[in-house]
């Protein structure tokens, strides 16, 4: 196991690097992402293990078992990166390694420059142009949604993924190093494409869904967290409209992680997220994160993203300075 001070130092040098680079598209044309690995792998797991044939309880612990055999694809090489690195290099060459490898993790700037496209596609294109774009980032029936939908949608696609997609590999990486994060990242990568309550995946997805919750459940209050002390330092949020909305409403979101960060932005912002909303053809009811308006458009886009901005600052900063924190101490 690395010294604390230098799996922050990693991170601290992770979320730098890919908040200022993200992944470089030539680099994903090359070799695409260590997500689309993940995917793959769990697409043929899938394919192989999980037979509709096959009886509710066999299949849920064939789910169990291709979460294992993912957890063990792409923990054992990023464990052997660390160890190797770590142990044949200087540590002032081994970090910066590292810090490339686990900067390939979050995705404070893809993020961030997805949702901004709806808010360019509303601004440029109107209703059909916010659409088309929200549809990139959500599950849920983008011609069921008025520009006002259109903008939830997105704001609320922007606290979760802060969550999910930002804090939770940064946290994760912090507590376990780069193999944590890998990990993070394999769990969340198999919910996503196979945590669903389907018919076809409500028993091979089960572990891979109840594994996810696990494993955001920290991010996702440290996510809500950040965002209040955000709202202190950005202009027309509101910290304590968060931090109520937070309190009063998180716990009635229909996820157990994701009502954290979305109560906070809502509440921040002065909207009203999450209710009640389509995916596909089904209505899915959901309890509303906080108690403002309901009619957001392209500023307050705007305003989510500087909001999520200072946060992305706030968490990378606070690494930075516990880093210095801990290295002082060592």
């Amino acid at each position: 196991m690395a010294p604390l001070h230098t799996t922050l130092l990693i991170l601290a040098g992770a979320l730098l690097l890919e908040a200022a680079l993200g992944y470089p598209r030539p680099l994903y044309s090359a070799i695409r992402h260590p997500v689309v690995w993940m995917g793959a792998l769990i697409a043929r797991l899938d394919r192989a293990l999980n037979h509709d044939t096959l009886p509710f309880a066999r299949r849920k612990a064939r789910g169990v078992l291709a979460l294992a055999l993912l957890l063990l694809a792409c923990g054992v090489p990023a464990a052997l990166a660390r160890a190797v690195r770590l142990a044949a290099l200087p540590l002032a060459l081994a970090v910066p390694l590292l810090a490339v490898l686990a900067a390939t993790l979050p995705a404070q700037r893809s993020l961030h420059e997805h949702v901004a496209a709806v808010a360019e596609g509303l601004e440029r294109d109107g209703l059909e142009g916010g659409r088309a774009a929200v549809a990139m980032i959500v599950g849920r029936n983008p011609a069921t949604l008025d520009e006002a939908g259109v903008a939830r949608a997105a704001i609320e696609s922007l606290a979760e993924n802060f969550s999910d997609g930002v804090v939770a590999p940064a946290f994760w990486c912090g507590v376990l190093g780069l193999p944590g994060a890998v990990l993070y990242k394999a769990i969340n990568t198999a919910d996503s494409m196979i945590g669903h309550r389907t018919p076809r995946h409500a028993a091979f997805g089960w572990a891979a869904a109840r594994l996810d919750d696990g494993v955001n459940l920290p991010a996702s209050r440290l996510a809500a967290l950040w965002l209040i002390l955000a709202a202190a330092a950005t202009r027309g949020a509101d910290a304590r409209g968060a931090w109520r909305a937070v309190r009063r409403d998180a716990r009635h979101h229909r996820s157990p992680n994701a009502g954290w960060p979305e109560a906070a932005m809502a509440g921040a912002l002065g909207l009203r997220l999450a209710g009640p909303r389509v995916y596909g053809n089904t209505r899915v009811e959901d309890g509303w994160m906080g108690d403002g308006r309901a009619g957001a458009g392209p500023a307050d886009l705007r305003r989510a993203l500087a909001l999520y901005r200072h946060a992305c600052l706030l968490q990378g900063g606070a690494v930075a300075a516990l880093a210095a924190l801990v290295l002082g101490l060592a």
